[in-house]
């Protein structure tokens, strides 16, 4: 089988897999006019998900069809580790903003990824999750202003914060006026619905305050910095303004 064909029929049982595990009735023959192939291909698609454990279920008969068991998937999720990282930290900051909705399950959910993980692994988890802080939530003059922060922002300083390692930023403050600045990111900071970042900023050679929505421009370096103390950044983070 050729790459492109292989590429294909992985597309089309994932495409097949979604179909089987809604309430419309599909027939072989319907699947096999939906995708553009024959019965036979689909018949051989659907061997291959029974091998692969998919339970999919045949009604035998005229006007019968096949579909897959809405529960198959349930307890099957591999993620890498930096996605069950990401994980872990939004169920521990749900957690810490006490609501009550949708909280029932996840210290189960928390459990069994941690579970999942070496002692080593738990040891770096538990160390990022400490880096993680919660707040009051934002005034409503600073709610108004907020916006969402560029996508390649985003993900420069979640890999220099995960990495410990130093961020160079362009920075807009509330006057609009800009600068170029290198930091490290020590701490994030949520105060609803606005996340900051507690640095070390080299410009001013001081812990500073950055709100990540003002952040127009992140690139990670290589340099790594030494955590400091939480109360380094005290006389920051308890500042009453901080739009900066």
């Amino acid at each position: 089988m050729s790459r492109t064909n292989a590429s294909e029929r992985l597309t089309r049982i994932e495409l097949l897999a979604v179909q089987l595990k809604q309430d419309s009735h599909f027939t072989v023959k319907d699947l096999a006019r939906l995708h553009g192939v024959s019965a036979r291909t689909i018949a051989r698609d659907l061997s291959l998900m029974r091998e692969r454990g998919m339970q999919i279920d045949a009604d035998r008969g005229r006007g019968g069809g096949v579909r897959l068991d809405r529960n198959w998937g349930i307890g099957r999720l591999n993620l890498p580790y930096a996605e069950a990282v990401d994980l872990l930290i939004s169920i521990a900051v749900a957690e810490k903003m006490d609501s009550p909705i949708f909280l029932a399950s996840l210290s189960s959910v928390r459990r069994q990824l941690v579970a999942s993980f070496s002692p080593e692994k738990r040891k770096q988890v538990e160390r990022v999750k400490s880096r993680v802080m919660i707040g009051t939530t934002a005034s409503t003059f600073v709610q108004t202003s907020a916006k969402q922060p560029p996508k390649r922002v985003v993900q420069a300083l979640h890999q220099a914060f995960i990495t410990q390692t130093e961020l160079e930023i362009r920075y807009q403050r509330e006057d609009g006026a800009a600068s170029d600045r290198q930091i490290a990111p020590h701490y994030l900071l949520l105060k609803y619905p606005i996340w900051y970042v507690v640095a070390f900023d080299h410009l001013r050679d001081s812990p500073r305050i950055f709100r990540c929505d003002r952040m127009l421009e992140a690139r990670k370096t290589e340099t790594s910095f030494r955590l400091l103390p939480k109360d380094a950044f005290k006389p920051s983070i308890e500042q009453e303004d901080l739009v900066l």
